[in-house]
């Protein structure tokens, strides 16, 4: 399986609009570094020429083209923040490429809100060939289930983020959870024993709704992670420093990663 980090920035993504010229407010990155350009966080996964795409943020066109990601078959929402579904007006070219409407997974309050907010996306597929607007086919998921997305065995878990909740994925030694602040014990058992996880680290602080650095690194020692990647940063997290201050097996994404799991 290939997993594409399509993008791994916060919900601002890296720079923040604004800086002193303009040009972006970087925080603690470097601007002369270009793994510090950070868009929405989202990846894809590819095995058997089928891809499942985690999300549609609003860099969702930007990111497919870059990392010349040319057909999705599926798509599985986290849930319903704005950075991670506001560019499912996208999916309208990857109906045509497929030739059909999209399976949109998802748990249920973030299907009923993706419906309320795009409500066109979910009518019945009525001009068979003819794709005018997105063509999504909710697909509801219940945390704690294994189901097949894209030719992929893929098992959904719980996490707490803060004011909602969200889902994490594994599919065999693999696991994703962005957007998370704390794991419960469904979810530490979901991910014992994954060999790699990309998981949401936004900041050196505590944060209420994210995981902050130390978190992260607790949470990757209990569980035996091998590889840790983090996702999700914002702009007080410096690649070049990360890459000098983690410890071993543990490492900071940047738009357009691949891992081959």
């Amino acid at each position: 399986m290939r997993v594409v980090v399509l993008g791994c920035g916060g919900s601002a993504g890296v720079p923040l609009i604004g800086g002193a010229d303009g040009h972006g407010d970087w925080g603690a990155c470097d601007p002369a570094e270009p793994r510090n350009r950070r868009s929405r966080a989202s990846i894809a996964l590819s095995a058997g020429g089928q891809t499942l795409l985690v999300d549609t943020g609003p860099d969702l066109r930007t990111q497919l083209l870059a990392c010349g990601i040319g057909r999705v078959d599926a798509i599985l929402y986290t849930h319903a923040h704005a950075d991670h579904i506001t560019g499912l007006d996208d999916v309208r070219i990857l109906n045509r490429i497929a030739g059909r409407p999209l399976a949109a997974f998802g748990m249920v309050k973030t299907l009923d809100e993706l419906r309320r907010r795009f409500d066109y996306a979910f009518q019945p597929w009525d001009r068979p060939g003819i794709f005018y607007r997105p063509v999504l086919e909710p697909v509801p998921l219940t945390p704690g289930e294994t189901r097949r997305m894209a030719g992929l065995e893929a098992r959904v878990f719980l996490q707490d983020h803060g004011f909602v909740e969200t889902l994490g994925l594994r599919i065999g030694g693999f696991a994703y959870s962005t957007d998370v602040v704390s794991l419960d014990e469904a979810a530490l058992a979901t991910l014992a024993g994954v060999d790699t996880w990309v998981v949401g680290c936004f900041q050196r602080a505590p944060h209420k709704t994210h995981a902050h650095l130390a978190l992260v690194l607790e949470w990757a020692r209990a569980l035996h992670v091998r590889r840790t990647v983090l996702t999700h940063m914002g702009t007080d997290l410096d690649w070049g420093w990360l890459r000098s201050h983690l410890p071993p097996g543990v490492e900071p994404a940047h738009d357009g990663l691949i891992l081959e799991i």
